[in-house]
């Protein structure tokens, strides 16, 4: 183990060790936090999966992808006011909606995605890396300028059509909203460990990610793979702002900028291009946002997440996990 290891393992015990000695002094406190902090961890788990899989596959840090995240939660409201939902409460039709809504916008900001690689990626899939690093940012900005146009730059409300069932268990206070959150993102997340790990499609997108030229070789469509790759990117992302939606109950045109670069983070400090690991990495930054706010103060929570990016990639540039995909 060399040195950076070492200093690696070192901050995260004794971050370990604070968050002990706080659980100790207020338990109730202590797990509340906790509750908040899954929920939005979970959130941020979904959208690196996008950040971590483009990367695996191409070795691109699809900047774009928080603003499809921001852009389905957009596209979930318009779709929803198509309905006469009744919010505050949990009707039979708040339920077929909510049935409707997710594969409906996951199936959209696929499409989506796709047409975005399919125009903004592919022609410059053999250039220098920086040229498609810039287009990332230029395709990021020009979804945000669509947002804006489309809704203008206010706070978006979104319907909140989940059950309003809410409960305290010894002090702690939770809700359906976390449960739902949670779940939802905890089936997403072992559905594309399954996709990954059990299909063809799967094989050949793991295969793509380890050599590139060998898989074609070998009879693999590069490009059908690569454009599968941001379809599932993209259907999680959806999944993420469709969620994010229903549990904060606002949405504006910048969001995904703010969470594009947290979910980035987290897909860095699990260990960029490892699936298991971009899933742990969005639940220990969602965490350690949540017991920022709380213990720190919010104003210094993005001054520790960004810290964690500058410690991960010092002392261990691969990761949490490390990285399964060589370099190219």
């Amino acid at each position: 183990m060399s040195l950076p290891d070492y200093g690696f393992y070192i901050l995260c015990g004794t971050a370990v060790i604070l968050l002990l000695t706080e659980a100790v002094r207020d338990t109730t406190n202590f797990a509340q936090t906790l509750v908040f902090g899954l929920t939005q961890g979970a959130i941020f788990a979904l959208v690196a999966l996008g950040y971590t899989m483009v990367y695996g596959i191409i070795e691109l840090i699809n900047f774009a992808h928080g603003d499809v995240f921001t852009l389905s939660a957009y596209v979930g409201t318009t779709i929803l006011g198509l309905f006469a939902v009744n919010e505050g409460s949990f009707t039979a039709l708040n339920l077929a909606v909510l049935v409707i809504i997710f594969p409906v916008v996951m199936l959209i900001m696929g499409g989506i995605n796709v047409a975005i690689e399919r125009v903004a990626y592919r022609p410059l899939r053999n250039a220098p890396r920086l040229a498609p690093l810039i287009t990332a940012i230029g395709m990021s900005f020009f979804l945000e300028g669509v947002m804006f146009l489309w809704k203008g730059p206010a706070t978006v409300h979104f319907p909140n059509i989940l059950p309003q069932w809410t409960t305290t268990v010894a002090g702690v206070f939770f809700g359906f909203k976390d449960i739902f959150v949670i779940v939802t993102a905890a089936i997403l997340v072992a559905l594309l460990a399954f996709f990954i790990n059990r299909t063809r499609l799967g094989k050949a997108m793991r295969a793509t990610a380890q050599d590139r030229d060998a898989a074609q070789l070998m009879g693999i469509d590069i490009n059908r793979t690569i454009a599968a790759t941001f379809f599932i990117g993209a259907l999680l992302a959806g999944a993420g702002g469709i969620i994010y939606g229903l549990y904060y109950g606002t949405v504006y045109y910048q969001l995904g900028f703010r969470t594009g670069l947290i979910a980035f983070t987290a897909a860095v400090f699990g260990g960029i291009g490892n699936i298991p690991g971009a899933a742990i990495g969005g639940l220990i930054i969602g965490l350690t946002a949540a017991f920022s706010d709380i213990y720190i103060g919010g104003r210094w929570t993005q001054v520790v997440i960004f810290g964690i990016l500058i410690g991960v990639l010092v002392f261990r540039p691969t990761g949490l996990l490390g990285m399964r995909v060589p370099e190219k």
